[in-house]
């Protein structure tokens, strides 16, 4: 069994600046993820990886959530030390992020890359699960949809900047695009990844001390300490809650899978589609590919300040509307501009079909959790958002286990042809959503 957060007494109602800062992690934790979106497709191509193989390169990021996140879901939820629940495991993540991150452009073969990989998304899967529970923990229900959406905003910013970094150093720093170590790694990636360690770790720092968690009362104290602590128990507390699971969650994990398999398609592949389609080569070491994967760094930065933009506007309009059907028409949006960006062959228009991108994306990060919190148990807060954070990782592995096998014979090996499955996929994820009513949502 779980322990229960503190209780609505104990939480009183914060101010919008608090909120900001408790959320403020998010923005390194996110500009990591961003880092890895825009970069880690090309760094396994200047080290000589075949197009059809990235999925199975980028295997990391899924099976370390599907293995850490529901664990330390438990566990967290078991916690109790002087600094906090959920407190030691950001620390520990970010940590493991920050040195993934200053020494992922070294990488002198595919294998150190991938084995870097690992390390980066264990820190980050670490600090990731934790953190939506302590926003559920500390925050009261009515402030849930602003808290969940401030983390959103959070990452459409931070993927922005993490995206639009390299652009901004060739541009107005006059570094050169060309220049290149001996492993063909731009130099522009060492700077960004260095700024990416550094934010990693400061601000998790700066939201655990400026906004703390609540401390547990007596009963949870003594809970706890009656608790079994062994690996047996945890797994069991896991399974225990997948069975129980809510049936509107049930319902989320069909829409979980068509959204995240259709965003592990597009940031894998989006690069390889724009290098064919704008540029006309699909040569990793040629001028025009390192064009591509700038003009993706760009359109990324875009979507993801749209990502920002469109969360905080989401706020009044899921009172409006309620969440389900917002989110469905910001995963039509994402759908139609993934559809159009393989037929768009001047850079301009590409930001024109970067604002469904952006729009669906700033949903995705936020809208989903607000719907989760409405339907689970509160005593397993840290559980759940592992299990859910699982739907996040499973269709990324499915993406990964299937995708290179049906690359050459039904998508003619054309990156172009990705990004359409992609689309038509999140306006799957659309109809999913629908599925679940209203009156399941709390």
């Amino acid at each position: 069994m779980s322990i229960a957060p503190s209780g609505a007494a104990q939480k009183p109602h914060l101010s919008l600046w608090r909120i900001v800062q408790m959320n403020l992690g998010f923005l390194g934790l996110q500009f990591s993820f961003g880092l890895q979106q825009g970069n880690m497709g090309p760094i396994y191509s200047y080290l000589g990886a075949n197009e059809a193989a990235l999925p199975l390169l980028q295997l990391a990021g899924p099976m370390t959530g599907l293995i850490i996140q529901p664990i330390i879901g438990a566990m967290s939820d078991r916690t109790d030390s002087k600094w906090g629940r959920r407190t030691p495991y950001f620390l520990v993540g970010a940590v493991m992020c920050s040195l993934g991150l200053l020494v992922m452009p070294f990488s002198s073969s595919l294998l150190m890359a991938a084995s870097l990989l690992w390390l980066l998304d264990a820190g980050n899967n670490i600090t990731m699960e934790p953190y939506r529970a302590y926003v559920s923990d500390r925050l009261n229900p009515e402030q849930h949809n602003a808290g969940f959406l401030t983390q959103s905003a959070f990452t459409g910013i931070a993927q922005c900047l993490a995206l639009g970094t390299p652009s901004l150093l060739v541009g107005l720093f006059g570094m050169n695009k060309d220049a290149v170590d001996a492993h063909n790694i731009p130099y522009t990636v060492h700077v960004v990844f260095m700024i990416g360690a550094v934010l990693s770790l400061s601000t998790i720092l700066w939201s655990v001390i400026r906004v703390p968690e609540l401390p547990l009362t007596p009963e949870q104290r003594a809970e706890i300490a009656a608790m079994p602590k062994s690996a047996g128990s945890t797994f069991a507390e896991i399974f225990e809650a997948m069975r129980e699971m809510p049936a509107p969650m049930k319902k989320l994990g069909i829409m979980m899978l068509f959204q995240w398999y259709a965003f592990g398609s597009y940031w894998t592949y989006v690069t390889y589609s724009i290098s064919r389609s704008v540029y006309g080569t699909s040569d990793p070491v040629s001028d025009g590919f390192r064009s591509a994967v700038l003009t993706n760094g760009e359109m990324a930065a875009f979507y993801n300040f749209i990502a920002f933009a469109s969360a905080l506007a989401m706020v009044p309009i899921i009172r409006k509307i309620g969440p389900r059907r917002t989110h469905a028409i910001a995963l039509v949006c994402g759908g139609i501009g993934m559809a159009l960006i393989p037929m768009i062959q001047d850079k301009a228009w590409l930001f024109g079909a970067a604002i469904g991108v952006g729009i669906a994306w700033g949903s995705i990060m936020g809208t989903p959790y607000v719907m989760l919190a409405s339907c689970i148990p509160p005593r397993r807060t840290g559980v759940y958002m592992g299990i859910f954070n699982m739907m996040i990782v499973v269709p990324m592995l499915l993406n990964a286990a299937t995708l290179p096998f049906y690359y050459g014979p039904l998508l003619g090996g054309d990156a172009r042809n990705v990004l359409t499955l992609a689309g038509v996929l999140l306006l799957c994820a659309a109809l999913a959503v629908m599925r679940v009513k209203d009156s399941e949502l709390g």
